[in-house]
């Protein structure tokens, strides 16, 4: 009896070119949702390095998957953050910094007045703008008038050494009156004299070549901000001042 032939079984093989197109479309839809999610917490130079490799892709370049993964971004954005905190960390340094040399410069001041019996004159007082002296007017002016007197000019003078510092901050001279209103015909308002005050009183301090006069500037207030009654006279005598303001040097820790 002859043998049946076996029937050779063949492996069926199935046409599998398909499956690269879908991985490249699975691949293509991680890499966006990626770039989406990162795109929420990168900043923008990070993005773009992200839109460029997702472009690639597009492009038939290097695949997506050949590109380091973008999950540290992440990481990336927390180290900005700390960066961020380290810069406030500095900016709290540094106003701290400025704060105590702002505290010896009005100790500085504050030694020169009480050796000179300035007490009655000139005062200090340490705020967050800076540290401002005030000047009573009749230190250096005589009623009505915005000229500094001759016998105080050197007064003036020896405020300006004090005024000379490393690195140099940048000083508001202000000028401040009393609301009675001006007789003089050679002001027409209190605002005119404040300024002139200021302006005049200034002029002395750069005779000094020591300090720069691109760190200075000049007011003039008038009646409108007292720090006293204009009721009294002890009032509208504390309201008549120059003030010289010291600001804090912070543009340097930037």
């Amino acid at each position: 009896m002859a043998r049946r032939k076996r029937k050779k079984k063949h492996d069926e093989h199935m046409d599998e070119s398909w499956l690269v197109p879908y991985a490249d479309i699975l691949t293509l839809l991680l890499a966006l949702f990626i770039v989406l999610f990162a795109a929420s917490s990168v900043d923008a130079q990070k993005f773009q390095k992200l839109a460029s490799s997702f472009n690639n892709v597009f492009k038939g370049g290097t695949s997506f998957l050949d590109y380091e993964s973008p999950v540290p971004v992440e990481i990336d954005s927390v180290a900005t953050n700390k960066d961020k905190d380290k810069d406030k960390d500095k900016d709290k340094h540094k106003e701290k910094q400025e704060q105590e040399e702002l505290k010896e410069l009005q100790e500085k001041i504050n030694g020169y007045i009480t050796d000179n019996g300035l007490d009655l004159s000139l005062t200090t007082r340490l705020a967050d703008e800076g540290l401002l002296v005030t000047i009573q007017d009749g230190a250096f002016f005589d009623s009505g008038s915005a000229e500094v007197r001759s016998e105080d000019i050197m007064l003036a003078r020896e405020i300006s050494e004090l005024l000379v510092m490393n690195p140099p901050r940048n000083i508001i001279v202000s000028g401040h009156t009393d609301n009675v209103p001006m007789k003089s015909h050679k002001f027409k308002s209190n605002w005119h004299l404040s300024v002139m005050r200021s302006i005049n009183f200034m002029s002395i301090l750069l005779e000094n070549k020591k300090l720069d006069p691109r760190v200075f500037s000049a007011r003039g207030l008038g009646e409108y901000e007292p720090v006293a009654t204009n009721e009294t006279r002890e009032g509208r005598k504390l309201n008549r001042r120059v003030e010289v303001l010291i600001l804090p040097n912070l543009e340097q820790s930037k």
